[in-house]
């Protein structure tokens, strides 16, 4: 066990916004995990940064930041034609999903290629392409800090809602995720319902795991920006869901508007939503916005974090006063 005082968090997180934690420990298992959060100090504020690719630091964190860096897959039961795979929190999402495609698992093919780890999937229910994390989320272990001890959940006991779940609301704040066991298929079930994703798997011959997974990386690389090469936490806003009668007034007054349904109500795109205000390709000294996807707020170079959300709001306020809709965030502010 090893606490670090003053630690850089550059290089932990995708906006690399230059910040600092008070205090910073990883943990491989959930026994250092347990023996760390008997040396927390009392009522020391804790944040779990596991890839770091959904939050964004404005100030420096006055508590102490634990890193889930146990991975590890394995395949836990199979019966009658279903897998259930454990992996560790600390594993790298994209790994899981190539682990699930090499084996014929159907499942989380339309999630690959989402940065982060294995720990963030039920805590955002991390979504793409007409699927999402709680369509194979079977339970999820984590360490409850006001009980003192390890539980486990079942996916159906999630609350998963739009990027949400129960580790959001009544959990949030007090629990460590270290295992997530998915349930997957080992009978095809291509899920082609993007439209995007149907025409390049078509192109590329029959709609296999392997296909849908080169076509969704394409994809993804062709729209979104590499946190390698600028930084940024991907989606920043929430796409919005209204009324079916304020979606209706809307598409009637701006023709063209993408409009889904999303079960009782009609989801819009926040990314249209903010192109069409003339808000791609902004920036303003190191803070910017994506110029091929507007729902990505990018890091120049030395932006900080305040400038990142300042951006954002500005943003908000804009569409707020253009078409009537306040953008949430689908970033952890921090």
């Amino acid at each position: 066990m090893n606490i670090l005082s003053n630690h850089p968090l550059k290089a932990l997180n995708t906006f690399h916004i230059d910040c600092r934690a008070k205090r910073f420990a990883a943990f491989g298992s959930k026994t250092e995990l347990t023996e760390l959060l008997h040396a927390r100090k009392t009522d020391e504020p804790i944040y779990v940064l596991g890839g770091g690719s959904n939050t964004l630091f404005v100030r420096p964190f006055d508590g102490l930041i634990l890193h889930p860096a146990e991975n590890g897959i394995r395949i836990v039961e199979r019966r009658a034609g279903q897998v259930r795979v454990e992996a560790a929190a600390g594993t790298v999402w994209d790994d899981f999903v190539r682990f699930c495609i090499d084996r014929g698992l159907w499942g989380a093919e339309n999630l690959s290629y989402i940065p982060g780890s294995v720990g963030a999937s039920p805590v955002q229910n991390i979504g793409a392409y007409s699927s999402e994390a709680k369509d194979i989320v079977d339970s999820v272990e984590f360490y409850h800090l006001e009980h003192k001890r390890f539980e486990t959940i079942k996916g159906e006991a999630c609350a998963f809602g739009y990027r949400d779940s129960i580790f959001k609301n009544a959990l949030k704040g007090k629990a460590v995720v270290t295992s997530v066991t998915y349930l997957l298929s080992e009978s095809p079930r291509p899920n082609l319902q993007y439209k995007q994703i149907g025409e390049a798997v078509e192109a590329l011959g029959e709609p296999s795991l392997a296909n849908i997974r080169k076509a969704i990386i394409a994809i993804r690389r062709e729209k979104l920006p590499d946190p390698d090469l600028i930084g940024n936490g991907g989606s920043f806003f929430k796409n919005p869901v209204v009324s079916p009668r304020q979606a209706e007034t809307l598409t009637a007054q701006w023709p063209g508007m993408p409009a889904y349904p999303a079960g009782n109500g009609v989801k819009l795109s926040a990314a249209w939503l903010i192109d069409k205000a003339g808000w791609k390709g902004y920036r303003a000294g190191d803070a910017g916005v994506h110029d091929r996807q507007a729902l990505v707020l990018v890091n120049h170079g030395n932006a900080n974090g305040a400038d990142i959300l300042t951006l954002a709001r500005k943003i908000t306020d804009d569409v707020a006063g253009k078409f009537g809709i306040v953008l949430e965030p689908e970033i952890n502010i921090v």
